[in-house]
């Protein structure tokens, strides 16, 4: 089989730092998102990007993962240095295997050959959106189990699995008993690990929401009632007269819904015309007249 290289799918070198890594998979994770992109290989180039930083977004998978490419192919105990768990992976008619097929059994819901039942860990891409509301996702496992002589086996299988509404980045969903099964044991649990897909207007930090808020001079000078999105619906604000570029304005409990909820704030930042009416041009001109008003001096 073909082995798939995760650094060139992330576009990042192979000694890159990993928040060089994670920029690279947000980055190209807000692409290629099924939800927001219209390219026609989006859902499979996001499940590729996904894959990789599934890998390389984590040490000790990452280490093995190089190490595979290192030896993966010169035969013998290649992944002995992972705590035994390649051990004869690569020996005899696997010496070819792919390597994202192996990384999906043993990171992503393999669980690897162990015979004891085993907690799995797997990491979920949702959108902000689905957060907020809360949703159902189809989480596609490839687990690795004993069959009845003790073989390990590779089984398939779609879970069900239950967004509860607020869920943060990097909150874990614990599923009791769907983990990998061993010889005579109870089943380990699945432990999913919840990646909020990046904004295009939202930042996000805990529950808390932070989106910036374009404002006319004339708004930001004597004040206006705006209308600004939130995840549940459009509210109406009121700006402050004298608002300047950066101040924030807080509104309680219009981030994630939670115990308690986060705030969303606003932050204000002043545009100009780029191109003014003869009209425009002389009212500010006017106004450029009669105000004693120094910028510059104000921000001192």
């Amino acid at each position: 089989m073909e082995s798939k290289d995760y650094y060139a799918t992330l576009g990042v070198a192979e000694d890159a730092p990993v928040d060089d890594i994670k920029r690279a998979y947000r980055k190209l994770a807000r692409r290629y998102h099924p939800d927001v992109s219209d390219e026609e290989d989006a859902e499979a180039r996001f499940k590729e990007v996904s894959e990789a930083w599934e890998v390389l977004g984590d040490a000790e998978k990452r280490a093995a993962y190089d190490n595979v490419r290192k030896f993966g192919h010169a035969g013998g105990d290649a992944g002995a240095g992972y705590n035994g768990g390649f051990r004869g992976g690569f020996e005899g008619d696997r010496a070819g295997a792919d390597f994202s097929d192996f990384f999906r059994s043993m990171f992503g819901g393999g669980g690897g050959f162990a015979d004891t039942g085993q907690d799995l860990h797997v990491r979920l891409p949702i959108t902000l959106e689905e957060s907020f509301a809360g949703c159902e996702q189809t989480l596609p496992l490839s687990i690795t189990e004993p069959d009845a002589q003790g073989r390990p086996t590779r089984k398939q299988r779609n879970l069900r699995v239950r967004i509860p509404a607020g869920v943060t980045d990097g909150q874990q969903i614990r599923l009791k008993g769907q983990g990998g099964s061993g010889l005579g044991n109870r089943p380990g649990d699945l432990f999913v690990e919840i990646q909020l897909v990046p904004h295009p207007r939202y930042a996000v930090d805990g529950r808390d929401l932070t989106m910036r808020v374009p404002l006319s001079p004339w708004e930001a000078a004597l004040g206006a009632r705006i209308e600004v999105e939130t995840l549940g619906g459009k509210v109406n604000v009121k700006v402050p007269a004298g608002t300047n570029s950066g101040n924030r304005l807080r509104l309680r409990g219009r981030g994630l819904p939670g115990s308690p909820p986060g705030d969303q704030y606003l932050v204000f930042e002043i545009l100009v015309p780029k191109q003014l009416s003869a009209r425009e041009r002389e009212l500010f001109e006017s106004l450029a007249k009669a105000s004693s008003f120094d910028a510059r001096e104000a921000k001192r």
